[in-house]
């Protein structure tokens, strides 16, 4: 990182095209790529994470000014875009490539993903099925997943498009 004014998380949350979209619009995020995390291959591509049993997860990398916004405050917003509770499942994209996952670098942030976690926990009865573990690895998605949904915006995403609306208004 060039600067010490941000920080990093890693969110998988179904199809990388619409968390990438919903995420990069929240105000307080610099950046936001699309990316295969966590797996057991170096450098895979899209179509060896959907039918090789790479291990990856599709992931956003999320760079964010913590001055503007918190982490606690990104998680509540990308847990209002999944289905915490659905095991390898998001909207109809299923497989482990579309689990749900928050990696994480900085070894501070594990205690505000704990607590996170918890307090959505008690909005279920089933448990929590986020995965929170460390960032094993990541490598960046083809070029054409980047921004996938600003190139085309008729492209599928399991959030409702309103969702996006919502990201942009927040406020911490």
């Amino acid at each position: 990182m060039s600067n010490i004014s941000e920080k990093e998380i890693y969110l998988a949350g179904g199809c990388f095209w619409g968390t990438e979209k919903y995420i990069s619009g929240i105000q307080g995020v610099r950046s936001t790529s699309v990316g295969y995390a966590n797996g057991n291959t170096e450098n895979p591509t899209y179509q060896e994470v959907c039918h090789n049993n790479t291990g990856h997860a599709e992931t956003v990398h999320v760079v964010y000014d913590p001055e503007k916004i918190d982490l606690a405050f990104i998680l509540e917003l990308y847990y209002d875009v999944i289905n915490p509770v659905s095991v390898n499942k998001q909207g109809e994209d299923e497989g482990s490539q579309y689990r749900t996952g928050i990696y994480y670098i900085a070894e501070e942030d594990l205690p505000v993903i704990k607590g996170s976690i918890e307090q959505l926990q008690k909005k279920y009865d089933k448990p929590i099925a986020i995965e929170v573990l460390p960032l094993k690895n990541y490598y960046l998605a083809e070029e054409y997943h980047q921004k996938y949904l600003d190139k085309n915006p008729t492209g599928y995403c399991h959030i409702r498009p309103d969702k996006f609306e919502k990201a942009k208004m927040a406020v911490k």
